[in-house]
């Protein structure tokens, strides 16, 4: 069943156009890799599927009851967010802001959905640890347990191993593979071609006028891939 689609959709800011004509679906139990250059439009694209946007034009349909408040969102870090002066707790626990209403407080059953979060995390020995204190990998299992009290269904991931080593970035691919299987869906947006053959089961390459959507086998076949999916097999073989 498709969570999400978009029908001819077109990304930009004001009257600047960044992406024309793209239409894609993302179903349920999808791991989608989101490719492309720099300033190609993959964030822009996130962001109006979270709402956050308008497309200059076409549509954002979504299906089997999902509604943008219900999308885990992990977006890229800045510099100001990885010194935010909050417990690891409190922060997991802002993922839960959407479903409060108006209620000035969270339910027990979302402060067992934090824990629950951060355990499947490998982080309960950090819940009372200050965010600020933590490593770069620590915090994107911080951010990662946000995303998911916000939603039983997909996930969205903004670049989710920039500026981690090699070990922790391995591990974060790990992460996000399991809760895949698990039944949860993937959106994410990557520069590394390699990985995304690897985990994803659909990739959407955007690039200019060019654009690809389509399995990851279709992918590996498809011109705008070609070398980097060589190179992918030389490393593997």
């Amino acid at each position: 069943m498709a969570l999400l689609s978009c029908e001819d959709i077109t990304l930009g800011y004001g009257s600047t156009k960044v992406v024309e004509h793209l239409s894609f679906q993302v179903n349920e139990g999808d791991y989608l890799c989101i490719v492309g250059e720099n300033g190609s439009g993959k964030s822009t694209l996130m962001k109006t599927c979270l709402g956050l946007l308008q497309p200059i034009s076409g549509n954002i349909v979504f299906g089997d009851g999902l509604k943008p408040t219900e999308i885990g969102y992990l977006p890229q870090q800045t510099v100001i967010q990885r010194d935010f002066p909050a417990s690891c707790k409190e922060i997991v626990l802002s993922g839960c802001l959407n479903q409060c209403g108006l209620r000035p407080f969270y339910s027990k059953e979302e402060k067992r959905k934090a824990v629950r979060n951060i355990k499947k995390m490998g982080i309960s020995h950090l819940s009372k640890r200050c965010y600020s204190e933590l490593s770069g990998g620590q915090q994107q299992r911080v951010l990662l347990a946000r995303a998911l009290c916000a939603t039983k269904k997909i996930l969205l991931l903004d670049e989710p191993v920039a500026g981690l080593d090699p070990k922790v970035t391995a591990e974060m691919y790990t992460l996000i593979q399991q809760l895949n299987k698990s039944g949860i869906t993937i959106m994410m947006i990557t520069h590394d071609i390699a990985a995304a053959i690897h985990n994803a089961t659909h990739i959407l390459h955007i690039g200019g006028q060019q654009i690809f959507w389509g399995t990851n086998v279709q992918y590996q076949q498809h011109t705008l891939a070609p070398r980097l999916c060589s190179h992918h097999q030389e490393v593997q073989s």
